[in-house]
């Protein structure tokens, strides 16, 4: 008996060391690099993908186990102006052994993609210039404009079975535009404050981008999708202010103002960070630059349901901050509430952690299952270029490495595209993900501690981490952070608990 309760202590004092460890793989490529990296929390590299052409910007991890990378396409002439960021043109999808599955270019001299994608289930997103000439601009409202201007918009792909893709939805942001300065002209309000859903054609003279002249208008640079709520979120850095869409609008009613689940069509459902820009007083809390917005999973884990962004001057012009917004989203109504009058609430940031390590652009950072924060320092413009992670006291826990990366992702250990990519990679052994049992007395032991077991109503666990229950044909039941689990409803059976990257096995009776 003494004994057992030896090992258990142990268990458990190891399992509280381990909660405040980088637990898992980071996925990251450098822009123009060819290779993307994943590595483990050892800093070892697990896997690689070798290709032919310079990544753009970001990549990410399919739940299959492929990955999704952008990519520079370079027969354009608006590519060969030299002044798009984050250029891209072509987007893949590549098998863990490098095969490419489809392969798709959205490039030509009148739109092109940039910067940042994301995956909308087994779709992905685009974030993309489309060129408006300086006719067009002053035909909408625009003051004396002289050159065109290269305004976003997103296309989302599907694969089309044959090395492809087709375009299934999009969304233009020219199409929500408003303007107070011709009465007679078209887009027309009387008062931009009263028209928060929409976006003043005049707000943004900009700076750079294709075309010259101040083409890149708006500078999106990040783009999320929350499956929930079936709505996309992104962030632009010259608005220095964060978006939020309907997703699940058609192509048309997402060209309008009505139509899907807010009934707004693909209007502005929330925005947040410089209430100037629809003449409202407040504090701008996005002082300059902002970059890498994403929700964060709204599982249990702290500040689910917020979204964050890597808020370059944040601090100050040389220090970043991770800011966490807490949205007046309401589920009574579908909608984000906002007072008669006032911006978009909150008025300042709900969290913020300020950088040890900082960047002036690009970046990213994410908020892991037990609270800890991942930020990647972009090596651009004279930042850090570094990733390192840190727990909710602000104590670097994992890092910083230097990954030289702009853009990169964080996957824990039972990501189903980690547990699918273990067969491929290398250095196995480092990482504690796929760590082999000890038996002792016949038991497994893994530092994943169960008990009772046989059980009949109630489990505990003491992990206080993300944990999973399966059936024996491997679909999941229960999804849940308590250390007590009530199985009392589930049939007899054996059944698999997965936390962390760690299984073990169990009976309800």
């Amino acid at each position: 008996m003494n004994k057992v309760i030896t090992i258990l202590t142990l268990l458990l004092s190891i399992q509280i060391g381990n909660a405040q460890n980088f637990n898992g793989f980071a996925l990251y490529n450098s822009q123009g690099s060819n290779t993307t990296y994943l590595i483990d929390e050892n800093q070892n590299i697990a896997h690689t993908w070798n290709m032919s052409t310079e990544c753009n910007y970001t990549v990410q991890l399919k739940e299959n186990g492929n990955l999704v990378r952008g990519t520079k396409y370079n027969n354009t002439s608006v590519f060969s102006n030299g002044n798009i960021a984050a250029s891209a043109g072509r987007v893949q999808e590549i098998a863990p052994n490098g095969t490419i599955v489809w392969d798709y270019v959205y490039a030509d001299n009148d739109h092109i993609s940039h910067h940042d994608l994301t995956l909308v289930g087994d779709n992905v997103l685009l974030t993309a210039y489309e060129k408006k000439s300086s006719t067009e601009l002053n035909a909408a409202g625009f003051n004396n404009a002289s050159s065109e201007k290269w305004p976003t918009h997103f296309v989302e792909l599907a694969a089309d079975g044959n090395g492809g893709a087709t375009i299934v939805w999009e969304w233009h942001i020219w199409d929500h535009m408003c303007q107070d300065t011709d009465p007679n002209g078209p887009n027309y309000v009387a008062n931009i404050s009263d028209n928060p859903e929409l976006i003043d054609i005049n707000m943004i003279q900009a700076q750079g981008g294709p075309g010259g002249g101040g083409g890149d208008w708006f500078h999106v640079n990040g783009v999320d999708y929350n499956e929930d709520l079936d709505q996309i979120v992104f962030s632009s850095r010259f608005a220095s202010e964060i978006y939020i869409i309907d997703h699940s609008t058609t192509s048309a009613e997402a060209a309008s103002n009505s139509g899907g689940n807010s009934g707004m069509g693909g209007d502005i459902l929330y925005r947040w960070g410089n209430p100037s820009n629809y003449e409202m007083s407040g504090t701008q809390v996005i002082p300059n630059a902002v970059h890498d917005v994403r929700w964060i999973t709204n599982d249990g884990r702290p500040n689910g349901g917020f979204l964050q962004i890597f808020n370059n001057s944040g601090v100050s012009n040389n220090q970043s901050a991770i800011d966490g917004i807490e949205t007046p989203w309401d589920d009574n109504t579908n909608t984000y509430l906002r007072s008669s009058g006032q911006p978009f609430s909150p008025i300042s940031y709900s969290t913020r952690y300020e950088c040890a390590y900082s960047a002036s652009g690009q970046s990213a950072s994410d908020r892991m299952s037990n609270g800890n924060i991942y930020v990647n320092a972009s090596s651009g413009q004279g930042g850090a270029g570094v990733m390192y992670e840190v727990d909710e006291s602000g104590n670097i826990v994992w890092g910083p490495y230097n990954a030289q990366s702009q853009k990169g992702f964080r996957y824990e250990c039972d990501y189903p595209g980690i547990i699918a990519l273990e067969t491929f990679m290398t250095n196995i052994t480092s990482t504690s993900c796929f760590d082999a049992t000890l038996t002792i007395e016949n038991d497994e032991v893994n530092d994943l501690v169960l008990f009772p077991n046989p059980a009949f109503n109630l489990i505990t666990i003491n992990n206080k981490g993300l944990k999973e229950i399966y059936n024996i044909m491997g679909i999941r039941i229960i999804k849940t952070f308590s250390t007590e689990i009530n199985i009392n409803h589930l049939s007899s059976g054996i059944y698999n608990l997965r936390s962390e990257g760690r299984n073990i096995k169990f009976i309800k009776k």
